[in-house]
C-alpha cells in the first residue's frame, strides 16, 4: 500500500498485515474485521450516537462528542494497543491529520494506551501527569499522511441501518 505509506511499527508482530492473507487491513480504518464496533452497548452506540461510517469496509465507528466536555471516545486511554487501532481513524477525521497511538506506563506499572495527534501533544500530557511515562517516544500506530476518503459519512444511523449492522456483526465476516 505505497500510497497510505502505513508505517506500523508494533503490528507486525501481532500477525496484522495490509495486503495478502487472510487478516487484510482495511486501508481506511486500520482494521480487518469490519463489523467488530462498537464493543460494548452497540444497539445503544448505533441508534443514539453519531458514527463515523468507513467509506471502504461500512464499518461504524463511534464519534460522537460529550456533550459537557466536548471529548470523544478517542480521547480517553485504552487497555490495548488492539481497541485503540479501532478508534484511530476518528482521531485522524477529526484533527484531519494522522495521529499516533502512544503506550505510556503508570506509577503502578499499569500499561494503556492513548491517540494523540502529534508527539507534542504527547509530551505535553506526559508533563502534565507526571505519574505516566512514555515507554517509547514514537507512536506504536499512526498512519503516514491522513488521506480523505470520498465514500465516508458521519452520521447517525437509520433504524433499518442499525439492524442490518447489527445482522451483519452475527455474521463472520
Amino acid at each position: 500500500m505505497a500510497d497510505l505509506e502505513i508505517k506500523i511499527i508494533k503490528l507486525e508482530k501481532k500477525g496484522i498485515r495490509y495486503a495478502g492473507g487472510k487478516k487484510d487491513m482495511c486501508r481506511e480504518c486500520y482494521v480487518n474485521e469490519s463489523r467488530i464496533t462498537p464493543l460494548l452497548g452497540a444497539r445503544e452506540c448505533l441508534e443514539n450516537h453519531t458514527q463515523y461510517i468507513c467509506g471502504t469496509c461500512g464499518r461504524c465507528i463511534c464519534i460522537q462528542r460529550d456533550e459537557k466536555r466536548g471529548l470523544q471516545r478517542w480521547n480517553f486511554p485504552f487497555k490495548s494497543l488492539e481497541i485503540a487501532r479501532l478508534y484511530l481513524r476518528t482521531a485522524d477525521y477529526t484533527v484531519k491529520r494522522p495521529c499516533g497511538i502512544y503506550e505510556m506506563k503508570n506509577s503502578k506499572g499499569r500499561v494503556s494506551y492513548k491517540i494523540f495527534a502529534c508527539s507534542e501533544d504527547f509530551q505535553d500530557y506526559l508533563r502534565k501527569n507526571r505519574d505516566k511515562e512514555a515507554t517509547q517516544a514514537e507512536p506504536l500506530f499512526t498512519a503516514g499522511r491522513f488521506v480523505e476518503y470520498p465514500d465516508t459519512e458521519v452520521r447517525r444511523l437509520t433504524s433499518d441501518e442499525v439492524e442490518n449492522y447489527l445482522s451483519e456483526r452475527r455474521q463472520p465476516d
